[in-house]
């Protein structure tokens, strides 16, 4: 099932047809690669953290984890994800379906340098049954994203 705000969205911007549906669920980093045919790392995992109590979106290479050092320089506190019972209420997108863009207007997107290393990277297309094939470029602009940062590790080694 296609999020159709999702959809309508990638259509005003010009990339619905970068849009997938999947038959199995892409609910983790594992089973989104095995449903899309590409490496784990190629998977861009959108996390949702709390920082100076507002929502803020992170998304990182599939095979990064949040370092959290550089996370407290970026942001000036330590990593706190939102709740699991919360996401869906702050971001309008399940666990395991938070897509990096169409969110509310207030919740910046932070894009990390983890993923600029491949010609495409998989965010979650809106429902865990949907993803969308863009280049690091392309999700920088259809995100509309505050920017880059590095606040990850475990993906250069």
């Amino acid at each position: 099932m296609i999020n159709d705000k999702v959809l309508d969205f990638l259509k005003a911007k010009g990339y619905a047809d970068r849009l997938t549906e999947h038959k199995e669920t892409i609910d983790t980093v594992e089973h989104a690669a095995q449903q899309i045919g590409c490496s784990e790392a190629e998977i861009a995992k959108t996390l949702s953290f709390i920082v100076d109590e507002k929502p803020v979106i992170v998304v990182m290479a599939g095979d990064g984890r949040v370092n959290y050092s550089k996370f407290k320089a970026q942001f000036h506190v330590k990593p706190s994800m939102i709740a699991r019972d919360q996401v869906e209420a702050i971001t309008g997108f399940v666990p395991g379906g938070v897509c990096p863009f169409n969110v509310p207007k207030e919740i910046p997107v932070w894009l990390d340098v983890s993923m600029k290393r491949f010609e495409y990277v998989h965010p979650a297309g809106g429902n865990s049954f949907t993803s969308v094939k863009l280049t690091p470029s392309e999700l920088e602009e259809v995100s509309g994203a505050t920017g880059w940062c590095d606040v990850c590790k475990g993906w250069e080694e």
